[in-house]
């Protein structure tokens, strides 16, 4: 390179807008959080002089210490220090919640300045009063990407009441994140609704930028060819399938009290994948009520998802009551990459109700209603061809809509 064309190269980067993404998880963490802002961060690395504050590997790849500092595929990485105790026991959680945001707060305050941009994810809860305070100290705007509302998530898992004083606390910060904030980024319609009311009279710009289905990666394959079944020796049986996190907010329940009823029915077969606080409860229940139609598996990495969202003829998405406005599980997208039709456990006119009844790609059934959900199952399992109709408009509706570049376009826009 010659010197006038490196010095082009240099005036042409620092006139770039810096853009701060400031998230828990990030490279080389691939949990869901740290996969999409990875992502969105590299995306936009031709269009803006991205940077990342976030924290060390604490989920998917727990124990690997990365670089304080680093460059990785155009966006430079700045770690913060903090714990990495065991993120299922609570008491842990908020420790790393607090260590984290801590000295998250003082790196931000240290390296912010005046015009930066600054994009900062809803998880954890602490992290976008963190990342608020420093751009408003450093005059830098930021922009909310909201992937759980709070507290209506705690709410809706029992961890506290809709009117208590932590509730009104938790909404009275809201309010103040929303009137400074230079836009709103929600990943659903029915979360656009719920922070539109929340921010009703603040004039802060709201808009809907979906998650994307992992197309570069996860393909349909056929079910007999599928390794995984094999293995098992599943292959013959009509397989349902939960991938993901078993936490609080899922509905594990209804299913495994469908379960429960259908043992007589040795051609249907349950499969769990995955981890969360209500795996043990789930363990425990296949042990305790002899449920030989489930079986239970370890999560599989993210580069493993065609083996194993292609292990079914029909996979759940399930979410507890109350979840309207809340949340959209994202492994949805990869499930209709997947090209396999879902039975998804939401309330009517949530995202996830919305997607699987306006792609026709499965059924809708309510939470916490095993019976509703059991008559949908027998369904399914008498529905074969009607399965492949529908695994086909999956796989479409997730090359159409649910890109990573059609997401990518949405946040050059916006941010």
């Amino acid at each position: 390179m010659s010197a006038e064309t490196s010095l082009q190269f240099k005036k042409t980067h620092s006139e770039k807008t810096r853009l701060w993404v400031i998230s828990e998880l990030y490279y080389p963490e691939e949990t869901s959080t740290g996969y999409y802002l990875t992502r969105i961060a590299e995306g936009l690395a031709d269009d803006f002089d991205v940077k990342v504050l976030c924290g060390q590997p604490n989920y998917s790849v727990r124990g690997t210490t990365a670089s304080k500092r680093e460059k990785h595929n155009g966006v430079e990485i700045f770690r913060a220090a903090g714990t990495t105790l065991d993120k299922n026991v609570i008491i842990f959680r908020i420790i790393n919640m607090l260590s984290l945001s801590t000295t998250i707060f003082f790196k931000a305050a240290f390296y912010f300045r005046r015009g930066d941009r600054v994009l900062v994810v809803t998880t954890p809860p602490l992290m976008p009063l963190i990342a608020a305070f420093a751009s408003l100290l450093r005059g830098a705007g930021y922009t909310l990407l909201i992937h759980d509302n709070y507290p209506e998530i705690l709410v809706a898992v029992n961890k506290i009441k809709k009117n208590s004083y932590f509730a009104n606390a938790v909404d009275f910060c809201n309010r103040w994140l929303y009137k400074y904030a230079a836009k709103i980024i929600v990943v659903g319609r029915d979360m656009k609704e719920l922070v539109e009311r929340k921010s009703a009279g603040l004039d802060v710009p709201i808009v809907t930028i979906p998650n994307w289905a992992e197309l570069e990666s996860v393909a349909p394959m056929q079910k007999k060819d599928n390794l995984l079944l094999i293995q098992l020796g599943l292959n013959e049986k009509f397989v349902f399938l939960y991938a993901g996190n078993m936490g609080h907010p899922n509905d594990l329940e209804s299913i495994v009290e469908c379960a429960q009823k259908l043992l007589g029915e040795s051609g249907i077969h349950f499969l769990f994948l995955g981890a969360g606080v209500k795996r043990p409860w789930l363990e425990k229940q296949v042990k305790d009520r002899l449920l030989t139609n489930i079986t239970v598996l370890e999560p599989r990495p993210r580069s493993e998802q065609t083996d194993f969202l292609n292990a079914c003829d029909t996979a759940f998405v399930s979410l507890v009551g109350k979840m309207y406005g809340v949340s959209m599980p994202s492994r949805t997208y990869n499930i209709l990459a997947a090209g396999k039709p879902i039975i998804a456990l939401a309330e009517r006119e949530s995202e996830l109700a919305r997607v699987i009844e306006e792609e026709m790609v499965g059924w809708v059934v309510p939470p916490g209603d095993p019976d509703a959900l059991l008559s949908v199952i027998k369904i399914a399992v008498n529905s074969r061809h009607d399965l492949c109709q529908m695994g086909e408009r999956a796989r479409k509706s997730a090359e159409i809509k649910y890109s990573l570049e059609k997401a990518l376009e949405r946040y050059r826009i916006e941010i």
